[in-house]
């Protein structure tokens, strides 16, 4: 997980990285843009944390469950999983993303992780 934190502390894209348990370890400044904060100022977020606290919702304005999230997805199934939603960030922003997430496994077959690359839709 060391490798990874440097790998998404080196892009230029949004990346969110969480450990098995789906505990926020780090999320990377294009994210901060994007989240409307800092990761030194949040720090590390439970699962049921992250998943509400920069309330998802659909484009009708309803709320998203956290199952209903791709990284939720993912650390869920192990499996790769893709989507886009509205979130409204810590200053109450909104922004339209568009999310993949994808497991990450180590040696030999081990659940490490889950990985989340997304970009704000609302610009091309």
């Amino acid at each position: 997980m060391i490798l990874g934190r440097q790998f998404a502390d080196s892009l230029s894209m949004p990346v969110f990285l969480v450990d098995k348990e789906g505990t926020l370890i780090f999320y990377n400044e294009p994210a901060e843009a994007i989240l409307g904060l800092r990761f030194g100022e949040t720090g590390s977020m439970k699962v049921d944390e992250w998943a509400t606290v920069f309330k998802p919702t659909d484009q009708d304005g309803n709320i998203l469950p956290p199952e209903g999230l791709p990284l939720v997805q993912t650390l869920t199934n192990k499996k790769p999983a893709h989507g886009s939603f509205y979130i409204k960030n810590l200053k109450g922003e909104k922004h339209f993303i568009t999310v993949t997430s994808y497991p990450i496994e180590g040696r030999p077959d081990r659940f490490l992780g889950a990985m989340a690359i997304f970009w704000n839709s609302n610009f091309s």
